[in-house]
């Protein structure tokens, strides 16, 4: 059998891939807190019909002669530059402004991450974003001065709980502190937000529903204030907008759909040749 034909279908299989990335951008380009991806592609093995040679004396030198067999998918990277802020005027809503994922606990117990800010509190006095899931900080206070040598732990954090009838006219301000008014008059502070801030915030492993989870790759989670060396503040009343850049990835679009024809017409090339040699038969 002919080789193209195999390396066109490598290059359907790879800008099928692409189409499939690109069509997941597009269709959250308004998704608040959405991160895009993009693909790199890269060649494969190469079948070496000789090799090269030496110049030597009496001959030059000659370059080897080598097949491609195609290409695959090297790597789906994540972008993390930051969407823009989108206004919602809702003192509840929160935008990072600058590095920093906020930690939440879902109702497994298990820890994820999470650039959406839309909290709230429920009945019950927790704070929640819009799954439901817990918003994590210091239930004590505020956070410790943020500390290389003695990092905050994932221990020295709880789920936020407000006493509703204790306090009211909570708000949120810019290094997470959350305060109220309580039955005095008086304002108290009731807790504080946590963020965390990764090595490798593209290694990070995205889970669906706006939310990222630890990985490998992506570093172990370091816990800090708002505000802090290594996280952004936080901007009320406001969200993180999608960062996909839609005239960019209609380019990429055609980019490959035009691949893609292209390997189409080298599998139909390749049969057509394959379809002579077979009548040579006859």
């Amino acid at each position: 059998m002919l080789k193209s034909m195999f390396s066109g279908v490598t290059g359907l299989r790879s800008h099928q891939t692409m189409l499939d990335v690109i069509a997941n951008n597009v269709a959250n380009v308004n998704t608040v807190g959405f991160k895009s991806s993009s693909v790199l592609f890269s060649d494969v093995y190469y079948q070496t019909l000789s090799s090269a040679t030496a110049p030597s004396a009496t001959t030059g030198g000659v370059n080897g002669k080598q097949i491609g067999c195609g290409t695959t998918v090297a790597s789906i990277s994540l972008s993390n530059s930051r969407g823009g802020y989108s206004q919602t005027d809702k003192t509840m809503d929160i935008y990072i402004s600058g590095e920093g994922y906020l930690v939440t606990q879902d109702a497994g117990g298990n820890i994820v991450y999470t650039r959406v800010g839309s909290l709230s509190f429920d009945p019950a006095g927790n704070l929640v974003d819009s799954n439901g899931n817990f918003v994590m900080g210091d239930i004590d206070g505020t956070l410790a001065t943020y500390d290389p040598s003695s990092p905050i732990a994932i221990a020295d954090l709880g789920p936020i709980k407000v006493d509703l009838t204790a306090y009211s006219n909570k708000t949120i301000s810019s290094d997470g502190t959350i305060t109220g008014i309580d039955t005095t008059g008086t304002t108290q502070i009731i807790a504080q937000i946590a963020l965390a801030s990764f090595a490798n915030p593209s290694g990070l492993a995205q889970d669906g529903s706006m939310y990222m989870s630890e990985t490998g790759n992506s570093g172990a989670a370091v816990y800090a204030a708002p505000g802090s060396a290594i996280c952004g503040t936080l901007v009320t009343g406001g969200l993180e907008m999608s960062n996909v850049d839609l005239s960019k990835q209609l380019t990429d679009m055609i980019i490959a759909e035009r691949g893609f024809q292209a390997n189409s017409r080298v599998i139909t090339t390749s049969d057509e040749i394959l379809q002579e040699l077979v009548n040579l038969k006859r």
